[in-house]
């Protein structure tokens, strides 16, 4: 778990780890979000000792909007509480639900990925982003392989699929950040609305 030493903008974005990091700063540079500070916390066992340290670093008083994400995984419901536990031990206000910022200050607004109460990470929606392209019907030919021919079971097929995408890029990646950065997702699907919509606000 690794801290800043200062925090230097008055909006501020948490999220799981470094992968997510250079995701997320890579989408706000898309969307001409130029003030959002990124860290990433280390992980969602980390987020309870990240936060309370995080509002004691200099320059958190000059915060004005803080905002969380991270993977719903098992349930949406279950991560969205976890949140809000550790927000208010931190001596912030946290939101009652996700995707609504608080009116204190600093505003504090978390996102659940992938969003509308569904269990999944962030790569579930990413798979979202490419179910129309001609890549997607080989690779769900390559899993119904895996699981016929082999009796392979995958416990993270999102995460699997996603990274399936990647390797059919001229430089196949295994970061979701990295393969941001090189523009193999698609920023602009309707899929990642919700990530679009929760960063403009948490800008604005």
């Amino acid at each position: 778990m690794v801290m800043p030493t200062r925090i230097e903008t008055d909006i501020q974005l948490l999220v799981e780890g470094n992968d997510e990091k250079n995701f997320f700063q890579y989408f706000c540079q898309h969307l001409s979000l130029k003030n959002i500070e990124v860290h990433g916390f280390g992980g969602v066992n980390n987020f309870k000792r990240y936060l309370p340290a995080f509002v004691n670093i200099p320059g958190f008083d000059n915060v004005a909007r803080l905002g969380i994400v991270r993977d719903a995984e098992q349930s949406a419901t279950s991560a969205l509480q976890s949140i809000q536990s550790v927000t208010q031990n931190a001596g912030l206000s946290p939101p009652d639900r996700v995707q609504k910022f608080t009116e204190e200050t600093p505003a504090v607004g978390v996102l659940v990925l992938p969003g509308d109460e569904q269990n999944g990470m962030l790569e579930t929606l990413l798979c979202q982003t490419f179910t129309d392209s001609p890549e997607n019907a080989c690779i769900d030919e390559f899993f119904n392989c895996l699981e016929n021919q082999a009796n392979l079971s995958l416990k993270r097929p999102d995460k699997s699929r996603a990274y399936a995408f990647l390797s059919t890029k001229e430089f196949p990646q295994s970061s979701v950040g990295v393969a941001a950065q090189k523009d193999y997702w698609n920023l602009d699907h309707d899929a990642l609305a919700n990530v679009r919509n929760f960063l403009t606000e948490l800008a604005s």
